[in-house]
């Protein structure tokens, strides 16, 4: 699969493409049009190439032998594809593994040591996408444990965006143990070239930046032109490859001071002229050999240092842009979180909530707390992320500032109306606790004295049947024992309502709004007063009731003296005339 569609990639350009690699190949016209392609010439001598390349039986090729043509097609791979990679003089396996490790070096959860299990996950093709077009890839929303996912992602957006085609199937690499070499060697030499192109014209103009400054004399003056141009002569525009010796071979055997270019040997290179338009006699004075060795020497150096420089540039503007986007994502979770607190905290609830509303308050306020104090750790890491990227010099440094105070100052905010709510509500459970205990002292004496008053209006209703005036003088002896208590009793009565005025005046006092019910009785002030009322209107009418039937029984006794006086006389004759 990866090798038919490394082909057709290449096909397409000649408008063709195979779908059997073991049979469209065997007539040999599109492994022609391959080489041509891939090698931008056509070739006339097309089996005469064929032997030079792969030294392979042509006719198990044509008889369909598809290890054969897999072996061919791997060699050609390895020629065109592969053999060109060099990385600081290494080999093209070596070099193309050091240029991934290097590319991915700054992410986490990326380690390429091989090309089989280190790609396993599918982090190092999006690694390798991201670190050259980081706005294709959004890395940090990958995860290590979800390899079939990475693996898609990173194919479906080099096929889309880098023309890569997609030559690995992304199951087949996760449920082999060890996935197939050559076929990620295949598929990453793409993601080279397709990379490397891009940068070829930057490099050459380091190149040339680099050596201006380096050709210079011992005094620290340019040569002359004569002197300075040939280099070019030499290499034939050899500067434009001379970084590291990463793609001329004549920057490779330049490094070796010992081998002059063919062209000059037997000759002091600085005694020819550029393009040999002059004769010797008459060029100005050349530097000497040891001069051009040292100048050569600084000239490594420079390029070194620079490319040393410019890759602790790159990854300090990886850092930060990993901390800025750290930076943005904790402070949109904390804003978040903020939002509705400072509103939550300034509600004034406390005031119209019962003892057992409170409580639950000051429970649901801890628990606040609790969360408060978890997020202080997030403002910390906010505050240290925004020093750091101060420090690094940060070029939206002020956004990041003024941010990172907004939150520093809502958070300041936060942790004074936390801290004043909290004595709110604690103030406001002892002043109800307070009003609770007296609502609890008064029901515990308003029910016996409504339970008096109650008995009282039953008696001074009572009706009674009396039949002697003593009767009667001891309804009224009871009922002056009564009225005596009466004092008493009026006193208890304002007691009881002081208790029920002074729970009031505390709750207007703090601006409590009581429910007006006391939790303990149903006997209100209005009924204690309203039945004390109805006692006082009963205790006359008894009086008079009473005063009536004392008359009345005094009356009865004076009738009944009179009688027995008269019956005394009476008697006594009456008696005499029945003998």
């Amino acid at each position: 699969q990866t090798f038919t569609a490394w082909c057709n990639s290449h096909l397409r350009k000649a408008g063709t493409q195979i779908e059997n690699i073991d049979e469209d190949f065997r007539d040999g016209l599109k492994l022609m049009l391959l080489l041509e392609v891939i090698s931008a010439e056509r070739l006339f001598f097309f089996f005469i190439y064929i032997f030079f390349l792969f030294p392979l039986r042509l006719s198990e090729i044509v008889d369909g032998n598809a290890k054969m043509t897999l072996g061919m097609i791997w060699t050609i791979i390895l020629r065109f594809a592969i053999q060109d990679i060099s990385v600081e003089e290494t080999s093209a396996k070596e070099g193309l593994l050091l240029w991934c490790q290097r590319k991915t070096a700054p992410y986490k959860n990326v380690n390429v040591q091989n090309f089989h299990i280190s790609w396993k996950d599918g982090l190092a093709f999006n690694a390798l996408i991201h670190r050259h077009r980081p706005e294709l890839i959004e890395y940090d929303k990958l995860r290590k444990d979800d390899p079939v996912t990475n693996l898609n992602n990173a194919f479906e957006v080099a096929e889309k965006y880098l023309d890569i085609p997609k030559m690995l199937d992304a199951e087949d690499i996760v449920n082999t143990a060890r996935p197939d070499e050559k076929a990620i060697m295949t598929y990453v030499s793409s993601f080279y070239h397709a990379f490397s192109g891009a940068q070829k014209v930057p490099e050459a103009a380091v190149d040339l930046v680099a050596i201006s400054l380096a050709w210079r004399g011992p005094h620290g003056h340019p040569y002359g032109e004569e002197r300075t141009l040939w280099p070019l002569a030499w290499g034939g525009g050899a500067p434009v490859a001379i970084s590291l010796g990463r793609r001329d071979p004549m920057a490779n055997s330049m490094r070796n001071r010992g081998h002059w270019p063919s062209a000059w040997q037997g000759e002091d290179p600085m005694a020819i002229s550029v393009g040999r338009r002059e004769p010797r006699g008459h060029l100005p004075p050349r530097p000497r050999p040891q001069d051009i060795n040292t100048g050569w020497q600084h000239l490594e150096q420079a390029e070194k240092g620079y490319e040393e420089w410019l890759l602790n540039e790159i990854r300090r503007l990886e850092r930060l842009d990993h901390l800025a986007e750290k930076f943005r994502q904790k402070a949109s979770i904390h804003e978040a979180w903020t939002e509705g607190k400072e509103a939550m905290l300034k509600q004034k609830d406390y005031e119209t909530a019962t003892l057992s509303d409170i409580k639950a308050l000051i429970r649901k306020h801890e628990a606040f707390e609790s969360d408060l104090a978890a997020h202080q750790d997030r403002v910390e890491q906010i505050a240290a992320i925004a020093q750091e990227l101060n420090e690094l010099d940060y070029y939206d440094s002020p956004s990041v500032n003024a941010r990172c105070q907004k939150i520093c100052d809502q958070w300041d905010v936060l942790g004074s109306l936390t801290h004043s709510r909290r004595e709110a509500l604690e103030k406001t459970e002892k002043q109800l606790e307070t009003i609770d205990e007296l609502h609890l002292e008064y029901a515990k004496r308003a029910a016996p004295f409504n339970n008096w008053m109650e008995s009282a209006m039953e008696d001074l209703q009572d009706m009674f049947i009396v039949h002697t005036i003593e009767e009667i003088e001891g309804l009224i002896a009871a009922h002056d024992q009564f009225k005596s208590t009466l004092p008493d009793a009026d006193k208890e009565r304002e007691a009881i309502l002081g208790i029920q005025r002074e729970a009031q005046r505390i709750a207007d006092f703090n601006s409590i709004k009581l429910s007006g019910n006391n939790p303990y009785t149903s006997v209100t002030p209005q009924i204690i007063n309203s039945k004390w009322e109805r006692v006082q209107q009963l205790v006359p009418k008894r009086d008079h009731a009473l005063l009536d039937e004392q008359s009345k029984q005094q009356s009865n006794e004076h009738l009944r003296r009179q009688f027995a006086s008269q019956a005394n006389i009476v008697g006594p004759w009456i008696q005499t005339k029945m003998e």
